[in-house]
C-alpha cells in the first residue's frame, strides 16, 4: 500500500481519518484544560505547616500551571504510532496493537488514560528511529500537518508493508522548510535518527557535537536538556541545568524553545554572565593581550600568585586558657603548613583548616596534662586571638580580584610568578600601561573577569551544576573553557560547535584540546554532517572557504535542493549605489514569506541602517522577535552566529573579512554570514570577492 497523504480544503471534503484525528485533537485539548483546572483548584491551606512551606508549594503549583498552558500555535501532537503488538508483550491473535499519539507533553483524560505521550518517553522513540529495515514493532507511523494551529493534513508510512515504496516525507520536509518568523522553535516533529541518538544519550557522560551550518546542533543540545530533565528530573532539580550561549542576542533567539517543551527552570547565560557576578567589565583588550590572558598557562600563574601569600611561621603560637598557657612551637606549625601545601587543597579550604590543626595540637597537650577537652573546646581554641593572629600571618585570607589586580599592575610580581610560563613579551602585553589604584577603579576586561573567576575557584570551590549545554563552543579560550568546566565539574555537559565557525583569535583548533581544558577529556565526540536548513546551492558556495579556514573538515551535505536559492551580484558604483542595491535586494526578499536578515560588516551597519530608514523601512536588531509587520533584521556580522533567516542579503563579503584582525578569522566570519539563510541568499559586492570564494 503506498504512503498516503490527505489534506482537507474545507469541512465538506474532510476525509474520515482526518475528521477522527481532529476529534482526538479537540478531546486532547479538553483533557489538557481539565489537567490545568485540577491544578488550579488545589487547596493547600491544610497541607502546609507555615508560610514558608506555603510559598514554596504555591510556587511549584504556579510552575505546573504554566507548564500545562495550551499554546494555540503549538500543536499538542505531531505524530502517531500504531504498534503491531502490545508494547512489552504479545497480544492475542487477531487483537490490535497499541496506538500512541506523540506530542510535546503528556496529556491524560479524567480516568488517567493517556491521550498524548511525551516525545521523550521510551515508547515514543520509534517515532524517530523506526525504519523499514528495523520497524521496531511499528506497523504505521503517521505524521500530521498543521496550518495556523489547525490540523489540516496527515501522512502515513506502513513500515512493514513490502509493497509500499521508500519515500521522503513531504510533511517532514515542509516542517523543516517552514518560514522562520519569530524566535527559534523546537524540532520535536523533525528530529532525525542521528540527532535522536545524541538527544537521548545518558546524563552520566559528556557529549561533544561537531556540526556544520544547518545540521541542527543547537536544537539537538536544547532537546537533550529537555530529555535529561524528563529522564532525571529529581536529580537535576537538585543540581540545576544551564545553557551557555555566545551572546545575549543568541540567547534571546533560543529562549522560547525549552518553555515550548514544558521546561521552565533552565537558566540561560553567556560566559561573561557567569564570570562577572562581582566585577564590572568596563574595559577591552587588544587581541594579543586577550590571547595571552585566555591561555591555560594563566591558571598556573594565578596558582603561584595565590600560594605566594603563604609564609613561614616565625613565632610559636601561645594560647592562654584560664591560668594555663599552651605552646605550639614554630617547627610544628611549619609542619602543618607544609602538609596543607602538599595536599594541594584550595587556598581558602586550607585557610579554614589551619586554625583547626593548631587547635588540635593544643588539645593533645591538654589531654597529656590530664584534661578532657571536647570538640567545643577545640572550636573555642581555633577562635582564640593568638591562633587567629598566627593564621593571619602565615596563611592570610586572599581576595581574588586583588591578586589579579597586582599581577596586571606589578611587573615584578608578574615576572616572579610567570617565570618559565610566559615570555617577557607576553608579560609586557598583559601588563596595564596605567595601573589601577583599586579593584573598584580598575577598568576590567572580559578576559580579566575570567582570570578573577579562576582565582576565585583556586580559593573556594565553584558550585557545580548537574548539566551544562555550551553552544558555539569553538570560540572559547582555554581559560573560558575552564570557567564553564568548573560549573559542571561533578556533572556532565553537552558541547556544541563547528570548528569552521571559530571567529575569535583564540578559537580552538580541535575538540580534543577544548574538552581537555573543559575538564571533560573523556567526552564522546559526535559529528553531524547532514544539513537540513541551508539549501544545497548555498552551502556548496560557502564550503569553498573550508580549505582556507578549516582544512580537512568535511563539508555539510545538504538534503535540500533549491534551484535559484543563491544569487551573487556585482554592483557598479560607489557607496550610495551599493546601499541602494542592498535596499532593493531587501525589498525583493520581503516579497517572500518569512524573515529577512541583512548581514553586513559591523562598520557598515550605520550606513545601511540609514539607507533602510531613508527608504521607509523599519528594521529589527538581532534576537528581536519578528512579526508579520516587521520581518527585516539588520545584523552586524559579529552577531550573526547561531541566528537564521528565511532570506539573507549579504553586503560586501570583502568588508566582512577586512573587519577582523586576520584573514583566517575574517573568512570564518564570512562563512558564518553565508550560512544563515534557510530559503535564499543574495550576495552583493562592489569590491572583488575574497580569493577563496571567487
Amino acid at each position: 500500500m503506498p504512503a498516503h497523504v490527505a489534506e482537507a480544503a474545507d469541512s465538506d471534503s474532510t476525509p474520515a481519518p482526518l475528521a477522527h484525528e481532529r476529534a482526538h485533537l479537540a478531546a486532547s485539548r479538553a483533557a489538557l484544560r481539565g489537567m490545568r483546572e485540577d491544578v488550579q483548584a488545589l487547596d493547600i491551606a491544610d497541607v502546609t505547616a507555615n508560610w514558608v512551606n506555603a510559598e514554596v508549594l504555591q510556587s511549584q503549583i504556579d510552575d505546573r500551571i504554566k507548564a500545562l498552558a495550551d499554546l494555540s500555535h503549538t500543536p499538542l501532537f505531531f505524530g502517531r504510532l500504531d504498534y503491531l503488538h502490545a508494547v512489552g508483550g504479545e497480544l492475542a491473535e487477531g487483537a490490535e496493537g497499541e496506538r500512541f499519539y506523540i506530542g510535546r507533553r503528556h496529556v491524560h483524560d479524567a480516568a488517567g488514560d493517556p491521550m498524548v505521550i511525551d516525545w521523550r518517553a521510551p515508547v515514543s522513540q520509534p517515532y524517530y528511529q523506526a525504519s523499514r529495515k528495523n520497524p521496531q514493532n511499528v506497523g504505521l507511523r503517521r505524521r500530521f500537518g498543521y496550518t495556523g494551529g489547525e490540523l489540516t493534513a496527515y501522512e502515513d508510512e506502513h513500515l512493514t508493508d513490502p509493497a509500499e515504496a521508500e519515500h521522503t516525507s513531504k510533511l517532514l520536509q515542509a516542517e523543516i522548510e517552514r518560514p522562520r518568523v519569530g524566535p527559534m522553535r523546537d524540532i520535536v516533529a523533525t528530529i532525525q535518527p542521528e540527532q535522536d541518538e545524541i538527544v537521548r544519550s545518558g546524563l552520566g557522560g559528556t557529549v561533544c557535537v561537531q556540526g556544520g551550518p544547518g545540521t541542527g546542533k543547537t536544537a539537538v543540545g536544547l532537546h537533550r536538556v529537555a530529555y535529561l530533565l524528563y529522564a532525571h528530573r529529581e536529580r537535576l532539580a537538585r543540581t540545576g541545568t544551564l545553557v551557555v550561549g555566545p551572546n545575549r542576542s543568541f540567547l534571546h533567539y533560543i529562549e522560547q524553545v525549552l518553555p515550548a517543551l514544558g521546561e521552565l527552570e533552565v537558566r540561560q547565560a553567556t560566559v561573561d554572565d557567569l564570570v562577572t557576578a562581582g566585577v564590572e567589565v568596563r574595559g577591552t583588550d587588544e587581541a594579543a593581550a586577550a590571547v595571552v590572558k585566555g591561555d591555560a598557562r594563566m591558571a598556573e600563574v594565578l596558582r603561584r600568585a595565590i600560594r605566594s601569600h603563604v609564609s613561614a611561621p616565625t613565632e610559636p603560637v601561645v594560647v592562654v586558657r584560664g591560668s594555663r598557657r599552651w605552646r605550639v612551637p614554630v617547627y610544628e606549625v611549619q609542619e602543618m603548613v607544609d602538609e596543607l601545601l602538599a595536599r594541594d587543597m584550595r587556598y581558602g579550604a586550607a585557610h579554614e583548616a589551619l586554625p583547626q590543626r593548631i587547635a588540635h595540637a593544643v588539645l593533645v597537650r591538654m589531654e597529656e596534662a590530664g584534661e578532657a577537652p571536647d570538640d567545643r573546646v577545640q572550636n573555642a581554641v581555633a577562635r582564640n586571638p593568638a591562633v587567629k593572629a598566627a593564621v593571619k600571618a602565615v596563611w592570610p585570607a586572599v581576595d581574588p580580584a586583588k591578586v589579579v589586580l597586582r599581577l596586571l599592575s606589578d611587573a615584578e610580581f608578574l615576572a616572579t610568578h610567570a617565570e618559565g610560563l610566559l615570555s617577557e613579551d607576553e608579560q609586557k602585553v598583559i601588563l596595564w600601561a596605567k595601573p589601577a589604584r583599586s579593584v573598584r577603579s580598575a577598568r576590567w576586561s572580559a578576559a580579566d573577569a575570567v582570570l578573577i573567576d579562576e582565582a576565585g575557584d583556586l580559593i573556594s570551590r565553584t558550585h557545580s551544576l548537574g548539566h551544562v549545554v555550551l553552544d558555539e563552543a569553538q570560540d572559547l579560550s582555554p581559560m573560558q573553557y575552564r570557567a564553564v568546566g568548573r560549573r559542571c565539574s561533578t556533572g556532565s555537559a553537552t558541547v556544541l560547535g563547528d570548528l569552521a565557525q571559530g571567529t575569535t583569535p583564540w578559537s580552538t583548533e580541535s575538540w580534543g584540546e577544548a574538552l581537555f581544558h573543559l575538564g571533560k577529556a573523556d567526552a564522546v565526540v559526535e559529528e553531524l554532517t547532514a544539513g537540513f536548513r541551508v539549501p544545497r546551492e548555498v552551502i556548496a558556495y560557502a564550503s569553498r572557504l573550508l580549505p582556507a579556514i578549516s582544512p580537512g573538515l568535511a563539508a555539510v551535505e545538504s538534503v535540500r535542493e533549491s534551484p535559484g536559492s543563491l544569487v551573487v551580484r556585482e554592483v557598479a558604483g560607489g557607496a550610495d549605489e551599493v546601499a541602494a542595491a542592498v535596499v532593493a535586494a531587501c525589498e525583493e526578499s520581503l516579497r517572500h514569506e518569512g524573515s529577512i536578515g541583512l548581514i553586513a560588516a559591523d562598520a557598515r551597519i550605520p550606513l545601511l541602517g540609514a539607507a533602510l530608514t531613508a527608504a521607509g523601512h523599519t528594521y529589527l536588531s538581532p534576537g528581536e522577535e519578528t512579526t508579520a509587520a516587521s520581518r527585516l533584521t539588520l545584523v552586524p556580522a559579529s552577531l550573526a552566529k547561531g541566528l537564521e533567516y528565511d532570506y539573507v542579503v549579504l553586503d560586501e563579503p570583502a568588508a566582512v573579512v577586512d573587519g577582523e584582525p586576520d584573514e583566517r578569522t575574517g573568512l570564518r566570519r564570512l562563512y558564518v554570514a553565508l550560512t544563515r539563510a534557510v530559503s535564499g541568499l543574495t550576495v552583493l559586492h562592489a569590491a572583488p570577492l575574497p580569493g577563496a570564494l571567487a
